[in-house]
């Protein structure tokens, strides 16, 4: 084994790693024979609801001999992975301190006619290169245009392989992974740098929606109230497009949001990207569209780590089934929406950790719509610089 892997297990390593002691399988079948724990012992077990995985449980030879408890560990770890501890913080500040400057490398590389992989691979690249970063958190999501609208976009079918077109709206939502935490973030641009109109407007309600929840984060919050509280904004400032029409609240009652956003705000974030302990004993899930995506539905506790993950996504057949309900229909300028059709989608997703107070921002990257362009200006020498745009906003 060490001529094809290196050398044998080394003190330092041991240390490294916080190991205490190795023992045999024999050594710890006499242990559990002690009449300390004489038939007794705990085996992981359970589903994670979130993927309806099922865990495989431990197992040795001569176990049969012991009373197992499978039921008992499961919820345990799981919620002991829902709290971060102070070091599980930090490395995950790390990850998307790293993740936000690959993504921002990203923005200065895109051209017109440029491969979304190649824009993947400077991702990539930069991740390992300048973080140590092996690994990504899931399979990057390279949308550009009609393709921004695929939510997960960039699976073997589509390998981020469309050609960048002057017009395209980039939807990249990529993830380093450090020492097995991930990160999770999206980043949502005009490939050529300069929004039009329509694509101003459909970013800036995304991101209204995405700092109103911000503003309203801190624990005892229930995280549903924080999704109706991200489609109330949507709904908002579509009706100021003119996509939609009519009051606020009859659309919310007739479920316009999950029209445009299809999905939940968004998800507990540690060693899964899409992380364990959503849906404990008690917490049910809400049969509501758009709330029944939820991958959590529970109140808001400090130390939780989560993404803030808001959407407008113009999904032809989502669309075409609400133009076929009149409950819907009725709420939907239609000559207006043909002009967004093909625009593909804006997506907005940090990362943040609930404080005692509200919570902490782990993901920095140029967010409004005047840092966007000014950044991706400065990588082609022209414009006010990205610095400039932060100062006069902070004065």
């Amino acid at each position: 084994m060490s001529v094809l892997q290196g050398g044998l297990i080394t003190t330092d390593l041991l240390v490294h790693y916080f190991v205490l002691e190795i023992a045999s399988l024999r050594f710890f079948f006499l242990l559990l024979f002690t009449p300390l724990c004489y038939k007794l012992g705990g085996a992981w077990r359970g589903v994670n609801t979130d993927s309806g995985s099922v865990c495989r449980e431990a197992s040795f030879e001569g176990i049969s001999q012991f009373s197992v408890n499978n039921t008992l560990l499961h919820p345990e770890i799981v919620e002991c992975r829902v709290f971060k501890t102070d070091m599980e913080l930090e490395v995950l500040r790390y990850t998307n301190r790293i993740s936000s400057e690959a993504h921002k490398e990203v923005m200065k590389a895109a051209r017109i006619g440029m491969k979304e992989y190649e824009l993947e691979s400077v991702f990539l690249n930069y991740c390992y290169a300048r973080g140590g970063m092996r690994h990504s958190s899931y399979t990057c999501i390279c949308g550009s245009g009609d393709n921004s609208s695929v939510l997960h976009y960039g699976h073997a079918g589509a390998p981020n392989d469309k050609t960048l077109v002057d017009g395209d709206m980039c939807l990249f939502d990529m993830g380093g992974e450090y020492y097995c935490y991930g990160s999770d973030i999206t980043c949502s641009f005009p490939a050529n740098g300069k929004f039009t109109a329509d694509q101003r407007a459909i970013y800036e309600a995304v991101l209204k929606s995405s700092r109103a929840v911000m503003n309203a984060v801190k624990p005892g919050v229930l995280w549903p109230d924080m999704h109706r509280l991200a489609e109330r904004v949507i709904l908002e400032e579509l009706t100021k497009t003119g996509i939609l029409k009519g009051n606020v609240e009859d659309m919310i009652k007739a479920h316009m949001g999950a029209v445009f956003m299809p999905h939940g705000l968004g998800h507990f974030l540690g060693i899964d990207v899409h992380d364990v302990g959503g849906y404990p004993e008690g917490v049910d899930r809400i049969d509501l569209p758009g709330l029944k995506s939820l991958r959590t539905a529970r109140a808001l506790q400090e130390r939780m780590v989560l993404t803030i993950e808001p959407g407008v996504y113009f999904i032809d057949h989502v669309l075409d089934q609400a133009l076929a309900n009149p409950a819907q229909s009725c709420f939907i300028n239609s000559q207006v929406l043909q002009r967004f059709r093909g625009f593909g989608g804006v997506r907005i997703e940090d990362d943040i950790a609930v404080t005692a107070n509200g919570m902490e921002l782990l993901t920095c990257v140029p967010r409004t719509v005047d840092e966007i362009e000014a950044f991706m200006a400065e990588a082609k020498d022209q414009g006010k610089t990205f610095s400039q745009v932060v100062l006069s906003q902070q004065l």
